[in-house]
């Protein structure tokens, strides 16, 4: 199918938007997505420059510098909104954060993995920025924000297939026509008839374990590296957690017969020298469970058997308490940077 420029199926409307020129102060909308873009790419950009120190796939190298330079251009453009506004710029995360020295910690099939994962957890954020921001500028940058990753994750997919490192969705029957639903026993999940999965949630059983088999394994690479005892039992609970889920997520595919992306612990080096401090590793995982809530809120809201519902509610019940205590030792030792917030009026 040949791609079409959107405006020749829409029809235009000429309106006035000198109330929403650049002109304008930024939203708390604005400021918010702009902020945690921000801040979340100065991580991406410590982390992947490390990668980069060690990487002999050449295409696998290549989407490593495709995902640094989209990380370094959202950074350089948001600064420019900023400055233009006279707003702080974040510190976010520094070189003094990474140490590009270190010895390898990851083999580069991880990276292809890490990549998608990070990939897709900046694409939710910039997918809400657009509906929500109303300065025309802003939004033309998050739409390119995200045209521009879902493009990388493209090239992605096409490298996780060509290197055989990853296994296709589960395949299932094309339906003969159109089907309704009959029976309230079609929400069954425990007893009785339960009927077969549907296409949605094994869409999102599967992305559930894609996530969190790479976010396994990151995870134990942070765990081998940590300084900081409080930290790193915290993370030998996110593994456990972890863990957990994807084994009772595989199940549900497993007894079906429906194939699972697979666990990439092997791509973990032995290495127990730290290549990050222990303020980005911690941020980082604190943020990325913090994205599995809207993960799992996604499956929960395309869900239709009660079994399932309640193992994402007591997974969302496990991650709220783990990114709560995360939360509190990044504030305890001075590490949470505060996002823009509304008037004290007390």
């Amino acid at each position: 199918m040949d791609i079409i420029n959107p405006m020749d199926i829409m029809k235009p409307i000429h309106l006035s938007t000198k109330e929403l020129d650049e002109s304008l102060p930024l939203t708390s909308v604005e400021m918010a997505k702009l902020w945690a873009t921000y801040v979340g790419n100065s991580m991406s950009s410590q982390i992947l420059s490390y990668y980069l120190q060690h990487c002999e796939d050449p295409y696998i190298r290549t989407l490593l510098e495709n995902g640094l330079a989209l990380s370094q251009d959202f950074n350089k453009r948001i600064e420019g909104f900023f400055q233009k506004d006279d707003f702080p710029i974040p510190i976010g995360f520094t070189k003094e954060d990474v140490n590009l020295g270190a010895p390898r910690l990851y083999e580069d099939a991880f990276y292809v993995h890490y990549l998608k994962y990070a990939a897709k957890a900046g694409l939710s954020l910039y997918a809400v920025a657009v509906p929500l921001g109303m300065r025309e500028d802003l939004r033309e940058f998050f739409v390119y924000c995200n045209q521009c990753t879902s493009l990388f994750l493209g090239q992605i997919n096409n490298v996780l297939f060509e290197k055989k490192l990853i296994a296709k969705p589960p395949m299932i029957p094309t339906p003969n026509g159109s089907d309704f639903i009959q029976k309230q026993n079609y929400l069954n999940g425990f007893v009785g008839d339960v009927r077969p999965l549907h296409a949605l949630e094994i869409t999102h059983l599967y992305d559930n374990i894609e996530n969190n088999a790479t976010s396994k394994a990151l995870l134990l690479g942070f765990y081998q590296t940590v300084k900081d005892e409080k930290i790193k039992a915290l993370f030998k609970r996110g593994l456990d957690m972890t863990d957990k889920s994807v084994k009772q997520y595989m199940e549900k595919l497993h007894t079906e017969n429906l194939q699972t992306p697979s666990y990439i612990d092997h791509l973990v080096t032995p290495s127990t020298y730290p290549p990050f401090s222990d303020k980005i590793m911690l941020f980082h995982k604190v943020d990325m469970f913090s994205m599995k809530i809207r993960s799992f809120g996604n499956s929960l809201a395309v869900n239709g058997r009660r079994d399932l519902a309640m193992l994402y509610g007591r997974t969302l019940v496990n991650i709220g308490l783990f990114v709560d205590d995360g939360a509190n030792i990044l504030i305890e030792k001075g590490w949470m940077e505060s996002p823009p917030k509304a008037f004290d009026r007390t």
